[in-house]
Protein backbone atom coordinates (compact mmCIF):
# COMPACT_ATOMS: atom_id res chain seq x y z
CA UNK A 1 0.00 0.00 0.00
CA UNK A 2 1.07 3.58 -0.66
CA UNK A 3 0.18 6.98 0.76
CA UNK A 4 -0.01 9.72 -1.86
CA UNK A 5 0.14 13.39 -0.87
CA UNK A 6 -0.41 16.05 -3.52
CA UNK A 7 0.05 19.78 -2.98
CA UNK A 8 -1.98 21.61 -5.63
CA UNK A 9 -3.46 24.99 -6.50
CA UNK A 10 -6.84 25.52 -4.80
CA UNK A 11 -8.84 25.99 -8.00
CA UNK A 12 -7.74 22.55 -9.25
CA UNK A 13 -9.33 20.58 -6.37
CA UNK A 14 -12.58 19.68 -8.14
CA UNK A 15 -10.67 18.50 -11.21
CA UNK A 16 -8.42 16.30 -9.06
CA UNK A 17 -11.38 14.81 -7.18
CA UNK A 18 -13.16 14.00 -10.45
CA UNK A 19 -10.01 12.51 -12.02
CA UNK A 20 -9.35 10.27 -9.01
CA UNK A 21 -12.99 9.16 -8.90
CA UNK A 22 -12.77 8.13 -12.55
CA UNK A 23 -9.94 5.68 -11.80
CA UNK A 24 -11.83 4.13 -8.88
CA UNK A 25 -10.50 5.96 -5.85
CA UNK A 26 -13.34 6.08 -3.35
CA UNK A 27 -12.05 8.51 -0.75
CA UNK A 28 -9.52 11.22 -0.03
CA UNK A 29 -8.67 13.80 2.59
CA UNK A 30 -8.31 17.49 1.79
CA UNK A 31 -6.65 20.22 3.86
CA UNK A 32 -6.16 23.91 3.21
CA UNK A 33 -2.47 24.66 3.69
CA UNK A 34 0.00 27.47 2.98
CA UNK A 35 3.51 27.23 1.69
CA UNK A 36 6.04 28.31 -0.89
CA UNK A 37 8.44 26.71 -3.28
CA UNK A 38 10.65 28.20 -5.92
CA UNK A 39 8.30 31.13 -6.51
CA UNK A 40 8.93 32.27 -2.91
CA UNK A 41 5.62 34.12 -2.64
CA UNK A 42 4.72 37.37 -4.36
CA UNK A 43 4.00 41.03 -3.66
CA UNK A 44 0.53 42.55 -3.50
CA UNK A 45 -0.81 46.07 -3.25
CA UNK A 46 -3.33 46.83 -0.48
CA UNK A 47 -4.64 50.36 0.12
CA UNK A 48 -1.64 51.84 -1.59
CA UNK A 49 0.91 49.85 0.41
CA UNK A 50 2.94 47.04 -1.10
CA UNK A 51 3.48 43.94 1.00
CA UNK A 52 4.97 40.49 0.48
CA UNK A 53 2.87 37.34 0.66
CA UNK A 54 5.41 34.74 1.79
CA UNK A 55 3.08 31.76 2.03
CA UNK A 56 0.67 31.01 -0.80
CA UNK A 57 -2.62 29.17 -0.28
CA UNK A 58 -2.49 25.57 -1.47
CA UNK A 59 -4.58 22.41 -1.11
CA UNK A 60 -3.16 19.20 0.32
CA UNK A 61 -4.83 16.04 -1.00
CA UNK A 62 -4.05 12.78 0.79
CA UNK A 63 -5.02 9.33 -0.49
CA UNK A 64 -4.25 5.82 0.73
CA UNK A 65 -3.92 3.54 -2.31
CA UNK A 66 -3.30 0.00 -3.37
CA UNK A 67 0.12 -0.11 -5.00
CA UNK A 68 -1.40 -1.25 -8.30
CA UNK A 69 -3.09 2.12 -8.98
CA UNK A 70 -0.41 4.54 -7.77
CA UNK A 71 0.89 5.28 -11.28
CA UNK A 72 -2.66 5.84 -12.57
CA UNK A 73 -3.36 8.24 -9.68
CA UNK A 74 -0.15 10.20 -10.32
CA UNK A 75 -0.94 10.42 -14.03
CA UNK A 76 -4.51 11.56 -13.34
CA UNK A 77 -3.40 14.29 -10.93
CA UNK A 78 -0.64 15.53 -13.24
CA UNK A 79 -2.98 15.60 -16.23
CA UNK A 80 -5.53 17.91 -14.57
CA UNK A 81 -3.19 20.13 -12.55
CA UNK A 82 -0.42 20.86 -15.06
CA UNK A 83 -0.61 24.46 -16.28
CA UNK A 84 3.06 24.63 -17.20
CA UNK A 85 3.59 27.52 -14.80
CA UNK A 86 5.53 27.72 -11.58
CA UNK A 87 3.54 26.63 -8.51
CA UNK A 88 1.61 23.74 -10.11
CA UNK A 89 2.50 21.63 -7.07
CA UNK A 90 4.14 18.39 -6.07
CA UNK A 91 3.19 14.77 -5.44
CA UNK A 92 4.82 12.69 -2.71
CA UNK A 93 4.41 8.91 -2.46
CA UNK A 94 5.38 7.03 0.69
CA UNK A 95 5.01 3.48 1.90
CA UNK A 96 1.97 2.74 4.03
CA UNK A 97 2.55 -0.08 6.48
CA UNK A 98 -0.93 -0.66 7.84
CA UNK A 99 -4.51 0.55 7.48
CA UNK A 100 -7.35 -0.32 9.86
CA UNK A 101 -10.99 0.53 9.24
CA UNK A 102 -12.21 1.39 12.73
CA UNK A 103 -15.89 0.56 12.14
CA UNK A 104 -15.36 -3.01 10.87
CA UNK A 105 -11.84 -3.87 12.01
CA UNK A 106 -10.76 -4.63 8.44
CA UNK A 107 -7.00 -4.50 7.94
CA UNK A 108 -4.81 -3.81 4.92
CA UNK A 109 -6.16 -3.27 1.41
CA UNK A 110 -9.64 -4.38 2.51
CA UNK A 111 -9.72 -1.30 4.76
CA UNK A 112 -9.08 1.04 1.84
Amino acid sequence: MKYLTAIIKPFKLDDVRDALSEIGIKGLTVSEVKGFGRQKGHTELYRGAEYVVDFLPKIKVEVALDEAIVDAAIEAICKVTNTGKIGDGKIFVTNLEQVVRIRTGEIGTEAL
